[in-house]
Protein backbone atom coordinates (compact mmCIF):
# COMPACT_ATOMS: atom_id res chain seq x y z
CA UNK A 1 0.00 0.00 0.00
CA UNK A 2 0.97 3.63 -0.54
CA UNK A 3 0.10 5.71 2.52
CA UNK A 4 0.18 9.47 2.92
CA UNK A 5 0.28 10.98 6.40
CA UNK A 6 -0.90 14.59 6.66
CA UNK A 7 0.61 15.72 9.93
CA UNK A 8 2.65 18.30 11.74
CA UNK A 9 6.28 18.75 10.61
CA UNK A 10 8.18 15.47 10.90
CA UNK A 11 11.10 17.39 12.39
CA UNK A 12 8.92 18.29 15.40
CA UNK A 13 8.11 14.67 16.32
CA UNK A 14 9.16 13.31 19.71
CA UNK A 15 9.48 9.79 18.38
CA UNK A 16 9.66 8.10 21.78
CA UNK A 17 5.99 8.96 22.33
CA UNK A 18 4.54 10.15 19.02
CA UNK A 19 1.55 8.12 17.82
CA UNK A 20 1.91 9.10 14.16
CA UNK A 21 5.52 7.88 14.29
CA UNK A 22 4.30 4.55 15.67
CA UNK A 23 1.86 4.29 12.74
CA UNK A 24 4.62 5.10 10.23
CA UNK A 25 6.96 2.54 11.77
CA UNK A 26 4.37 -0.24 11.71
CA UNK A 27 3.31 0.56 8.14
CA UNK A 28 6.91 0.45 6.92
CA UNK A 29 7.55 -2.76 8.87
CA UNK A 30 4.78 -4.39 6.84
CA UNK A 31 6.32 -3.26 3.57
CA UNK A 32 3.99 -0.34 2.84
CA UNK A 33 5.48 2.81 1.34
CA UNK A 34 4.99 5.97 3.38
CA UNK A 35 4.93 9.64 2.51
CA UNK A 36 4.22 12.75 4.55
CA UNK A 37 3.10 16.32 4.10
CA UNK A 38 1.56 19.15 6.09
CA UNK A 39 -1.92 20.63 5.53
CA UNK A 40 -0.44 23.67 3.82
CA UNK A 41 1.12 21.37 1.20
CA UNK A 42 -2.32 20.38 -0.13
CA UNK A 43 -3.57 22.35 -3.16
CA UNK A 44 -6.41 22.37 -5.66
CA UNK A 45 -6.22 24.27 -8.92
CA UNK A 46 -9.04 24.99 -11.35
CA UNK A 47 -9.75 22.02 -13.59
CA UNK A 48 -7.33 19.78 -11.73
CA UNK A 49 -7.29 17.23 -8.97
CA UNK A 50 -6.45 17.81 -5.33
CA UNK A 51 -2.67 17.51 -5.09
CA UNK A 52 -0.05 17.71 -2.39
CA UNK A 53 3.67 18.41 -2.27
CA UNK A 54 4.81 15.29 -0.42
CA UNK A 55 8.00 13.74 0.86
CA UNK A 56 8.41 10.02 0.28
CA UNK A 57 10.37 8.84 3.31
CA UNK A 58 12.16 5.87 4.80
CA UNK A 59 12.46 5.39 8.56
CA UNK A 60 16.04 4.73 9.58
CA UNK A 61 15.60 3.21 13.02
CA UNK A 62 17.90 5.87 14.46
CA UNK A 63 16.75 8.12 17.31
CA UNK A 64 18.04 11.44 15.96
CA UNK A 65 17.87 11.42 12.18
CA UNK A 66 14.93 9.05 12.22
CA UNK A 67 13.92 9.42 8.57
CA UNK A 68 15.44 10.09 5.18
CA UNK A 69 13.71 11.72 2.23
CA UNK A 70 13.75 9.54 -0.86
CA UNK A 71 11.83 11.89 -3.14
CA UNK A 72 9.88 15.14 -3.02
CA UNK A 73 7.14 15.64 -5.60
CA UNK A 74 3.56 16.78 -6.24
CA UNK A 75 1.10 13.87 -6.26
CA UNK A 76 -2.68 13.61 -6.66
CA UNK A 77 -4.14 12.43 -3.35
CA UNK A 78 -6.23 9.80 -5.14
CA UNK A 79 -2.99 8.09 -6.20
CA UNK A 80 -2.38 6.96 -2.63
CA UNK A 81 -4.17 3.92 -1.25
CA UNK A 82 -4.96 5.76 1.97
CA UNK A 83 -4.66 9.28 3.34
CA UNK A 84 -4.27 9.52 7.11
CA UNK A 85 -5.25 12.92 8.48
CA UNK A 86 -3.08 13.30 11.58
CA UNK A 87 -2.81 17.06 12.04
CA UNK A 88 -2.91 17.91 15.72
CA UNK A 89 -5.54 20.32 17.06
CA UNK A 90 -6.59 23.08 17.25
CA UNK A 91 -9.51 22.66 14.89
CA UNK A 92 -9.19 26.15 13.42
CA UNK A 93 -10.32 27.62 10.10
CA UNK A 94 -7.31 26.15 8.26
CA UNK A 95 -8.13 22.67 9.55
CA UNK A 96 -11.72 23.25 8.43
CA UNK A 97 -10.59 24.23 4.92
CA UNK A 98 -8.30 21.19 4.79
CA UNK A 99 -11.29 18.91 5.40
CA UNK A 100 -13.03 20.43 2.38
CA UNK A 101 -10.00 19.79 0.18
CA UNK A 102 -9.81 16.24 1.47
CA UNK A 103 -13.51 15.73 0.81
CA UNK A 104 -12.97 16.78 -2.80
CA UNK A 105 -10.10 14.27 -2.97
CA UNK A 106 -12.57 11.63 -1.78
CA UNK A 107 -14.89 12.50 -4.66
CA UNK A 108 -11.91 11.89 -6.96
CA UNK A 109 -11.36 8.44 -5.43
CA UNK A 110 -9.12 8.99 -2.39
CA UNK A 111 -9.69 7.06 0.84
CA UNK A 112 -9.25 9.33 3.85
CA UNK A 113 -9.09 8.28 7.53
CA UNK A 114 -10.71 9.76 9.55
CA UNK A 115 -13.26 10.92 6.99
CA UNK A 116 -13.18 14.70 6.50
CA UNK A 117 -16.93 15.16 6.91
CA UNK A 118 -16.87 13.12 10.12
CA UNK A 119 -14.07 15.32 11.47
CA UNK A 120 -16.19 18.40 10.83
CA UNK A 121 -19.33 16.83 12.28
CA UNK A 122 -17.75 15.78 15.59
CA UNK A 123 -16.17 18.72 17.42
CA UNK A 124 -14.26 16.99 20.16
CA UNK A 125 -15.87 18.49 23.24
CA UNK A 126 -19.34 19.17 21.84
CA UNK A 127 -19.67 15.65 20.38
CA UNK A 128 -20.29 14.11 23.80
CA UNK A 129 -23.69 15.82 24.03
CA UNK A 130 -25.13 13.29 21.56
CA UNK A 131 -24.38 10.53 24.06
CA UNK A 132 -25.94 12.09 27.15
CA UNK A 133 -26.49 8.70 28.80
CA UNK A 134 -22.73 8.44 29.36
CA UNK A 135 -21.86 11.96 30.52
CA UNK A 136 -22.17 13.95 33.73
CA UNK A 137 -24.12 17.22 34.05
CA UNK A 138 -22.91 19.45 31.22
CA UNK A 139 -23.87 22.86 29.84
CA UNK A 140 -22.82 24.51 26.57
CA UNK A 141 -23.55 28.23 26.50
CA UNK A 142 -22.18 31.71 25.97
CA UNK A 143 -24.59 33.21 28.51
CA UNK A 144 -23.13 34.20 31.87
CA UNK A 145 -26.47 33.87 33.64
CA UNK A 146 -26.70 30.24 32.50
CA UNK A 147 -23.22 29.61 33.90
CA UNK A 148 -24.12 31.13 37.28
CA UNK A 149 -27.31 29.06 37.41
CA UNK A 150 -25.36 25.86 36.62
CA UNK A 151 -22.82 26.71 39.34
CA UNK A 152 -25.57 27.34 41.86
CA UNK A 153 -27.06 23.95 41.04
CA UNK A 154 -23.85 21.88 41.08
CA UNK A 155 -21.49 23.87 43.29
CA UNK A 156 -18.13 22.54 42.08
CA UNK A 157 -17.68 22.99 38.32
CA UNK A 158 -15.19 22.91 35.46
CA UNK A 159 -15.20 25.52 32.67
CA UNK A 160 -13.35 25.07 29.38
CA UNK A 161 -13.29 26.47 25.85
CA UNK A 162 -14.80 24.31 23.12
CA UNK A 163 -11.67 24.66 20.99
CA UNK A 164 -9.07 24.00 23.68
CA UNK A 165 -6.51 21.20 23.62
CA UNK A 166 -3.95 19.71 25.94
CA UNK A 167 -5.75 21.04 28.99
CA UNK A 168 -5.40 24.68 27.95
CA UNK A 169 -8.01 27.07 29.31
CA UNK A 170 -9.53 24.65 31.84
CA UNK A 171 -10.66 26.22 35.13
CA UNK A 172 -12.22 24.81 38.28
CA UNK A 173 -14.62 26.94 40.33
CA UNK A 174 -15.49 25.61 43.76
CA UNK A 175 -18.71 26.20 45.73
CA UNK A 176 -17.52 29.61 46.96
CA UNK A 177 -17.76 30.86 43.36
CA UNK A 178 -14.42 32.69 43.60
CA UNK A 179 -13.55 34.32 40.24
CA UNK A 180 -16.51 32.72 38.42
CA UNK A 181 -17.44 36.01 36.75
CA UNK A 182 -13.89 36.75 35.64
CA UNK A 183 -13.32 33.24 34.32
CA UNK A 184 -16.63 33.26 32.45
CA UNK A 185 -15.83 36.63 30.84
CA UNK A 186 -12.38 35.43 29.84
CA UNK A 187 -13.58 32.19 28.26
CA UNK A 188 -16.76 33.47 26.61
CA UNK A 189 -15.22 36.83 25.61
CA UNK A 190 -18.10 38.76 27.10
CA UNK A 191 -20.71 36.60 25.39
CA UNK A 192 -19.00 36.26 22.00
CA UNK A 193 -17.79 32.66 22.37
CA UNK A 194 -19.43 29.47 23.61
CA UNK A 195 -17.87 27.38 26.34
CA UNK A 196 -18.53 24.12 28.13
CA UNK A 197 -19.36 23.87 31.82
CA UNK A 198 -19.37 20.52 33.61
CA UNK A 199 -19.93 19.30 37.13
CA UNK A 200 -16.53 18.58 38.69
CA UNK A 201 -15.81 14.85 38.86
CA UNK A 202 -13.65 14.01 41.91
CA UNK A 203 -12.68 10.73 40.21
CA UNK A 204 -10.16 12.83 38.23
CA UNK A 205 -7.78 12.07 41.11
CA UNK A 206 -7.53 8.52 39.71
CA UNK A 207 -6.93 9.81 36.20
CA UNK A 208 -8.52 11.04 33.00
CA UNK A 209 -8.59 7.79 31.01
CA UNK A 210 -7.91 7.77 27.28
CA UNK A 211 -9.85 4.85 25.82
CA UNK A 212 -8.86 4.19 22.20
CA UNK A 213 -11.37 2.74 19.76
CA UNK A 214 -10.13 1.41 16.41
CA UNK A 215 -12.51 0.23 13.71
CA UNK A 216 -15.32 0.35 16.26
CA UNK A 217 -13.48 -1.92 18.72
CA UNK A 218 -11.86 -0.80 21.98
CA UNK A 219 -8.16 -1.24 22.66
CA UNK A 220 -8.11 -3.42 25.81
CA UNK A 221 -5.99 -0.93 27.78
CA UNK A 222 -6.53 2.74 28.54
CA UNK A 223 -3.98 5.35 29.54
CA UNK A 224 -5.02 7.11 32.75
CA UNK A 225 -3.59 10.63 32.76
CA UNK A 226 -3.24 11.40 36.49
CA UNK A 227 -2.99 15.02 37.69
CA UNK A 228 0.19 15.86 39.57
CA UNK A 229 0.72 18.29 42.42
CA UNK A 230 -2.06 20.84 42.75
CA UNK A 231 -3.27 20.43 39.17
CA UNK A 232 -6.87 19.58 38.32
CA UNK A 233 -5.86 18.63 34.75
CA UNK A 234 -4.61 15.16 33.90
CA UNK A 235 -3.48 15.99 30.36
CA UNK A 236 0.06 14.82 29.63
CA UNK A 237 0.76 18.24 28.09
CA UNK A 238 -0.19 19.78 31.46
CA UNK A 239 2.20 17.53 33.40
CA UNK A 240 -0.11 14.58 34.05
CA UNK A 241 1.39 11.13 34.65
CA UNK A 242 0.33 8.43 32.18
CA UNK A 243 -0.48 5.01 33.66
CA UNK A 244 -1.74 2.22 31.39
CA UNK A 245 -4.43 -0.02 32.83
CA UNK A 246 -6.95 -2.58 31.69
CA UNK A 247 -10.35 -1.24 30.72
CA UNK A 248 -12.99 -1.34 33.41
CA UNK A 249 -16.37 -2.87 32.61
CA UNK A 250 -17.80 0.66 32.36
CA UNK A 251 -14.99 1.81 30.04
CA UNK A 252 -15.64 -1.13 27.75
CA UNK A 253 -19.41 -0.60 27.80
CA UNK A 254 -19.04 3.04 26.76
CA UNK A 255 -16.53 2.16 24.03
CA UNK A 256 -18.57 -0.74 22.67
CA UNK A 257 -21.72 1.40 22.65
CA UNK A 258 -20.25 4.46 20.95
CA UNK A 259 -17.45 2.94 18.89
CA UNK A 260 -19.50 1.16 16.21
CA UNK A 261 -21.71 4.25 15.74
CA UNK A 262 -18.71 6.50 15.14
CA UNK A 263 -16.97 3.91 12.96
CA UNK A 264 -19.98 3.77 10.64
CA UNK A 265 -19.71 7.54 10.28
CA UNK A 266 -16.13 7.25 9.06
CA UNK A 267 -14.21 7.67 12.32
CA UNK A 268 -11.78 4.75 12.21
CA UNK A 269 -9.74 5.97 15.17
CA UNK A 270 -11.31 7.66 18.19
CA UNK A 271 -9.98 8.55 21.61
CA UNK A 272 -12.66 8.60 24.31
CA UNK A 273 -11.83 10.47 27.50
CA UNK A 274 -13.44 8.97 30.59
CA UNK A 275 -13.28 10.22 34.18
CA UNK A 276 -14.66 7.69 36.62
CA UNK A 277 -17.77 6.37 34.87
CA UNK A 278 -18.40 9.49 32.75
CA UNK A 279 -17.47 10.28 29.16
CA UNK A 280 -15.95 13.77 28.98
CA UNK A 281 -14.59 14.13 25.43
CA UNK A 282 -14.49 12.37 22.04
CA UNK A 283 -11.15 12.95 20.32
CA UNK A 284 -11.21 12.48 16.55
CA UNK A 285 -8.58 14.77 15.00
CA UNK A 286 -5.36 13.11 16.12
CA UNK A 287 -5.83 10.66 19.03
CA UNK A 288 -2.63 9.64 20.79
CA UNK A 289 -1.26 7.31 23.53
CA UNK A 290 -0.29 4.37 21.26
CA UNK A 291 3.30 4.23 22.46
CA UNK A 292 2.60 4.76 26.16
CA UNK A 293 0.17 1.83 26.15
CA UNK A 294 2.58 -0.38 24.22
CA UNK A 295 5.55 0.51 26.45
CA UNK A 296 3.66 -0.32 29.65
CA UNK A 297 1.55 -3.31 28.58
CA UNK A 298 3.12 -4.75 25.42
CA UNK A 299 -0.17 -4.42 23.53
CA UNK A 300 0.69 -3.20 20.01
CA UNK A 301 -1.87 -0.49 19.31
CA UNK A 302 -0.15 0.55 16.08
CA UNK A 303 -0.47 -3.00 14.72
CA UNK A 304 -4.20 -3.00 15.56
CA UNK A 305 -4.53 0.34 13.76
CA UNK A 306 -2.72 -0.75 10.58
CA UNK A 307 -4.79 -3.96 10.62
CA UNK A 308 -7.90 -1.76 10.62
CA UNK A 309 -6.60 0.36 7.71
CA UNK A 310 -5.82 -2.75 5.67
CA UNK A 311 -9.24 -4.21 6.40
CA UNK A 312 -11.04 -0.94 5.56
CA UNK A 313 -9.30 -0.73 2.20
CA UNK A 314 -10.57 -4.19 1.25
CA UNK A 315 -14.23 -3.22 1.84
Amino acid sequence: MKLLFIADPLESFKIYKDTTFAMLREAQRRGHSVAACEPQDVMWQTGGQVMAHVRHITLTGQPLQWFTVDQTCAVALKDFDAILMRKDPPFDSEFFYATHLLEQAEREGARVFNKPRALRDHPEKLAIMEFSQFIGPTLVTRNEADIKRFHAEHGDIILKPLDGMGGMGIFRVRPDGLNLGSISETLNRHGAQSLMVQKFLPEIAAGDKRVLVIGGKPVPFSLARIPQGGEVRGNLAAGGKGVAQALTARDRFIAESIGPVLNERGLLLVGLDVIGDSLTEINVTSPTCFQEIFDQTGFDVAAMFVDAIEYALKR
